[in-house]
């Protein structure tokens, strides 16, 4: 089986058109975030000040920098401790209650 020239063109035409339709549709994700809010903003600010409760800052904020990014390689690696530390029994390949000699049934 060949590929001819036309074939070639066409899948190539095909590629360039699949990734313009990419970028345009996320460059259109990228700018249009002015007409839609969030749901804090849309619902639980509008039902808050409804009840009379002002939105407030809160107590720990994670907008400052890279203090979130931080928070999430902190409990990564906790996490990886603990499954490491635990591996032998998470990756055990005998059922439970199987009857070893560690085990009660």
């Amino acid at each position: 089986m060949t590929i001819t020239n036309c074939e070639l063109r066409i899948a190539n035409f095909a590629v360039l058109l699949v990734l313009f339709v990419m970028i345009m549709s996320a460059s259109s994700f990228a700018f249009g975030s002015d007409k839609w809010g969030g749901v804090d903003e849309s619902v639980v600010e509008k039902y808050a000040e409804e009840h009379g409760r002002a939105a407030r800052d809160p107590y720990i904020n994670t907008d400052q920098g890279d203090l979130l990014l931080f928070v999430f390689l902190l409990a990564g690696a906790v996490g990886g401790f603990i499954a490491g530390y635990y591996w032998k029994d998470l990756m055990d390949k005998k059922p439970r209650g199987s009857g070893g000699p560690d085990r009660v049934n």
